[in-house]
């Protein structure tokens, strides 16, 4: 291991208890387990949660709407950015779709959404509607970021479509893309779990935060947000692995 990733791991674990002292310090200080429980409960909690029969079914729920989510934006977005990024006309006809989207609160948008849809695809929805944006926008200033003079060598030597697209532009744009992504995919634990809390399907970590505020069980409300800052890590973790490989390849064909 590096000496330098040995430092970050040491500073960030440093960090990590100062913060959970502060916390307990606060703790301390107003006394009442029900406003801000202490760390030590939240474990407690975190633990009760982990063997409880409804832990596996509502986490794995949560992922696969957050997964699905992600993904249809994902496709979508790279599509129609390609799409816009190419064709100027076509941008300036789903500028205003896009400025719609991202200044349209996310609770109105859950709120929509309850109403057309049934709780367990509300989550999903909201997924793709927030996250969508982010990856178009990217995706476009990706394609606009191409270098022109190896479009217009490609052009030069009758390179067709196809080959221009996945040889020239793709590769261009993967940064971008994979930037774009690694945010959308923050947001989406968030706005999942915040769509769940109101939509409350069967299964789900959002749903479960909601019947512990309900219970007044503070510690598990805490406890069920660890785990969903856990999912959206592993997440961040995943797209900078990714991000790293793809700069190290377009590093070695340069």
């Amino acid at each position: 291991m590096k000496p330098s990733t040995i430092k970050g791991a040491l500073i960030t674990l440093v960090s990590a208890f100062i913060l959970i002292l502060f916390w307990k310090i606060l703790s301390l200080i107003l006394g009442i387990e029900l406003i801000l429980p202490s760390p030590e409960a939240t474990l407690k909690g975190f633990l009760k949660i982990l063997v409880s029969p409804a832990f596996w079914p509502s986490v794995l729920s949560t992922l696969a709407r957050g997964v699905v989510g992600f993904l249809i934006a994902f496709c979508s977005g790279l599509i129609v950015g390609t799409l816009a990024g190419l064709f100027p006309l076509f941008h300036l006809c789903l500028k205003p779709l896009l400025t719609v989207i991202k200044s349209t609160p996310v609770i109105s948008i859950i709120l929509l959404a309850l109403i057309w849809f049934h709780t367990a695809t509300v989550p999903v929805f909201v997924a793709f509607l927030m996250t969508f944006p982010i990856i178009c926008a990217n995706t476009i200033a990706g394609i606009r970021g191409v270098d022109i003079s190896l479009v217009q060598m490609a052009r030069a030597y009758s390179v067709s479509k196809k080959q221009m697209l996945f040889g020239v532009y793709l590769p261009s744009i993967a940064p971008f893309v994979i930037s774009g992504a690694s945010t959308a995919l923050g947001i989406t634990w968030k706005v999942v779990i915040a769509a769940e809390v109101l939509a409350m399907p069967l299964f789900a970590v959002g749903t479960r935060m909601q019947n512990a505020r309900i219970n007044l069980e503070t510690a598990e409300v805490f406890a069920w947000t660890l785990i969903s800052i856990l999912l959206s890590s592993l997440g961040e973790v995943l797209m900078d692995l990714l991000y790293k490989k793809v700069n190290w390849n377009e590093r070695n064909k340069d």
